[in-house]
């Protein structure tokens, strides 16, 4: 019986595992992700695997498990308890169905520099800023703060920023403290 098995790979050898899979007549499974990168200051689509290390292949572990475990670019078979673990093809298809064009797609946090958002946790909560820019592969922003007395530059988690989001929180105190949740924090320019 064929079932779907998590292969591991040789680092950066996921296409020639494949190849050498496919040639044994193994159907196999090695979703890519596409991305938009920033790289040397060019914005570049960048194509990768989705799970950097790793394939899926569907043999029967009766016939074909040394041929998969010992072909080129395979570093071993998933196991738990020294027995190949399955992979329920019901996961397969779900990420199959989620791909567009044969590719996993990054999420584009669609933010413009000069969009004002709102910092959504952590002690600037509620606070309104400028976004300046997403930096390199981090999940992070650098976003302009302004305030009263000054201005600054912040960064923080992409996920911490929301767009048109307005909560209420307590007023900067005239010693440049905000409260929130029961602490004072303390704001000063970067």
């Amino acid at each position: 019986m064929t079932y779907w098995y998590a292969v591991n790979s040789k680092p950066h050898r996921e296409r020639q595992a494949e190849q050498n899979l496919l040639r044994l007549g193994v159907e196999t499974f090695c979703p890519l992700l596409k991305q938009s990168k920033v790289i040397r200051r060019v914005r570049q689509t960048v194509i990768r695997p989705l799970f950097p290390g790793y394939l899926f292949a569907k043999f029967d572990a009766s016939c074909h498990l040394r041929a998969v475990a010992y072909a080129g670019g395979v570093s071993r078979i998933v196991t738990f308890g020294g027995t190949p673990a399955v992979v329920d093809e019901a996961m397969i298809d779900s990420v199959k169905n989620r791909l567009q064009h044969g590719y996993a797609v990054a999420p584009s946090h669609r933010l413009k520099p000069g969009q004002v958002v709102t910092i959504q946790e952590g002690p600037l909560y509620g606070i309104e800023a400028v976004f300046e820019r997403e930096m390199d592969d981090q999940e992070r922003v650098v976003l302009l703060l302004r305030t009263l007395a000054y201005q600054a530059r912040v960064v923080m988690p992409m996920s911490h920023v929301g767009v048109g989001i307005s909560r209420t929180v307590s007023p900067l105190q005239g010693d440049g403290t905000r409260t929130h949740n029961g602490e004072k924090f303390f704001l000063r320019s970067a």
